[in-house]
């Protein structure tokens, strides 16, 4: 998937990947997609109830993946309207 930005935050818990993620939404322009990279399972969940309540972002896909250290990560993508 496409996207404008990469945030890393791993290591880091809830609810640092969303603060994380808001601090970089006021930095940008409309249309702007961001790819979120954590090690927090609850982000998940963290992002879809942040999102279905903000209407300025919108939350196009989230995947769990493995890095290449074998640790499962999450990552989301989302766009600020």
């Amino acid at each position: 998937m496409n996207y404008d930005i990469l945030l890393d935050v791993r290591g880091l818990s809830c609810p640092m990947p969303l603060v994380k993620t808001k601090q970089e939404l006021n930095k940008v322009q409309s249309g702007t997609i961001i790819k979120v990279i954590t090690t927090d399972k609850g982000s998940i969940k963290d992002f879809q109830g942040w999102t279905s309540t903000d209407k300025t972002v919108e939350l196009i896909a989230q995947n769990t993946e493995v890095d290449q250290e074998g640790k499962q990560i999450y990552v989301h993508y989302v766009k600020k309207k």
